[in-house]
């Protein structure tokens, strides 16, 4: 098999069988592109060797000096086109000869502040909370971002009957086919999320989406990264605001809040509590709180 055909096989085990994001197969797209044009002609899988790989890799490193984070990516999408081309019998996996090390940056997550949350909240205040146009109902997406931590491509999946009749509970399509339930505290985003689930909508399956556009569309994630953009200016932001910084700043938020870890771990749906763990790491203002009160040089010079 060449390699081509491998990497296009194996896309569509990515999108078909594990049901893995349009993203996520975009990106591995990308990633088996680049290793096929770096090979300059076409290739058999069988024929690329630890030697072969190790070359990409001083490519990657030496000549295009691509960060750690790109090239350990590069590598983990063609270790696994490898290792189910070799689960399946047709050829032995150049990994296993070979099993690069790649130093892994644990960079903490951009999060907003419990201040600049509130700001940019504010500025989602809609001027007739009565009226749905395109614009208030923005500014639901982005406080049902902030309240439950969602991804931007989970919140664009919301259909309509994925929202409870009270609007107090959701039902998110998550990432690897995993669904979970997240729960909606605030009464005014109940409310909002309950009209929203009874607007009239056409008999078209997209239009039982949640969130459409002006077109009637289902709201595409790039849409909502352009319009939280927009928003974040007419906030006052100068840096970048990301719908995936919302979902950092939801479990900060509730960490210093004292939620506990493991329900964190369940609304965010992440497999392991590992990944979890990072927030623990950015709660800078759960740490001041406590070092406030513990005051130690106070308790030194108390009798």
């Amino acid at each position: 098999m060449c390699f081509h055909t491998a990497a296009q096989d194996f896309l569509r085990f990515c999108a078909l069988e594990r049901q893995l994001s349009t993203h996520t197969v975009q990106a591995y797209a990308a990633d088996l592109a680049d290793f096929s044009d770096w090979l300059g002609q076409e290739c058999m899988v069988s024929d690329i060797t630890s030697d072969i790989l190790k070359a990409y890799l001083e490519h990657l490193v030496g000549a295009r000096k691509l960060t750690p984070a790109t090239v350990r990516r590069r590598f983990a999408c063609l270790r696994a086109l490898f290792r189910r081309l070799a689960e399946g019998g047709k050829i032995k996996s150049p990994f296993l000869e070979w099993r690069p090390l790649f130093p892994r940056r644990k960079r903490l997550p951009r999060t907003l502040s419990r201040s600049e949350a509130r700001i940019l909240l504010g500025n989602c205040d809609p001027d007739n909370p009565a009226v749905f146009d395109a614009r208030s109902v923005f500014r639901v997406m982005v406080r049902l971002m902030v309240a439950t931590g969602m991804r931007v491509g989970e919140l664009c999946k919301l259909k309509a009957d994925d929202i409870s009749p009270d609007g107090a509970i959701v039902r998110i399509q998550g990432k690897g086919a995993r669904d979970r339930v997240a729960y909606v505290t605030d009464p005014d985003l109940r409310v909002e999320l309950r009209d929203l689930r009874l607007m009239p909508r056409g008999i078209r399956a997209e239009s039982q989406a949640l969130f459409l556009n002006r077109r009637g569309a289902p709201m595409r994630p790039q849409s909502v990264r352009s319009k939280l953009r927009l928003l974040a200016r007419e906030a006052g932001f100068s840096r970048r605001v990301t719908p995936h910084m919302l979902r950092h700043t939801a479990a900060t938020l509730l960490i210093e809040t004292g939620v506990d870890i493991r329900f964190v771990q369940r609304l965010l749906g992440h497999s392991s509590i590992a990944t979890t763990e990072i927030y623990t790491h950015v709660s800078d203002e759960a740490l001041r709180l406590t070092l406030e009160r513990a005051d130690i040089l106070r308790t030194l010079h108390s009798p």
